[in-house]
């Protein structure tokens, strides 16, 4: 059975879920909804499935299961450091919400509000996790899965982010409904491969997508494998 190929095989995988928080000053930051609940499912799911994985995660109100080896992190900079610990790596499954930007100064002091002058503030780009493995020859994972979450445009728009950020695998969801996606149980997405092909997968509950995905990443994980050896 598939359990027993993937141990023997001694696979190995890092998920990275959640928000992360960029902060402004010592009491505030630019974050996200992102709930880490369903790259978590996608942990459980491949460790599961008999994958030694790791979870990376930003700050979520999750209880981990024990079973699995998770790495806590607060900002994107700390999240890419756990990343780059775990390499070289199998499989990298990108589900976290990284915060694009990013300020380039950090406030010592919690900014006042009559302080006159602050009525911007100044970002900078993040590096892009996703993209950092991608283009990355020597480091690059055997099989790297990005998440797109698209308000419009679904599959056009994670087809470029999946051809842009050089993945095998392409997960888009839609964010745009109140019932799917960031912050709640349920998720209907769109699994996108390489070869141009998409499998959507109706809104179900996260642990079942999961499950679906998990599946999917294995399936083309040992194929890949039987035709590079």
């Amino acid at each position: 059975d598939t359990k027993d190929l993937v141990k023997k095989k001694n696979i190995s995988a890092l998920v990275t879920t959640g928000p992360t928080r960029e902060y402004i000053d010592p009491v505030r930051y630019i974050s996200n909804e992102s709930s880490g609940k369903q790259g978590y499912e996608i942990a459980l799911a491949l460790n599961q499935l008999g994958v030694k994985t790791t979870l990376i995660s930003g700050p979520t109100s999750l209880n981990f299961s024990s079973d699995l080896d998770v790495k806590k992190v607060v900002t994107s900079e700390e999240m890419i450091e756990e990343v780059k610990k775990l390499l070289p790596i199998d499989i990298a499954v990108c589900a976290a919400a990284v915060s694009d930007f990013k300020p380039k100064k950090i406030y010592k002091n919690k900014i006042k509000k009559e302080k006159q002058n602050f009525n911007s503030l100044d970002l900078e780009q993040n590096i892009d996790i996703l993209s950092y493995l991608g283009k990355n020859n020597k480091l690059k994972p055997k099989l790297l899965v990005g998440f797109s979450a698209e308000t419009e445009n679904l599959i056009r728009n994670a087809t470029k982010k999946m051809n842009e950020k050089y993945c095998d695998i392409m997960i888009a969801n839609d964010v745009s409904r109140k019932d799917t996606g960031f912050n709640v149980d349920y998720n209907k997405i769109s699994i996108i491969t390489k070869d141009g092909k998409n499998k959507s997968i109706p809104k179900n509950k996260k642990s079942y997508i999961a499950s679906k995905i998990a599946k999917k990443i294995i399936d083309n994980f040992l194929i890949n494998d039987k035709n590079t050896n």
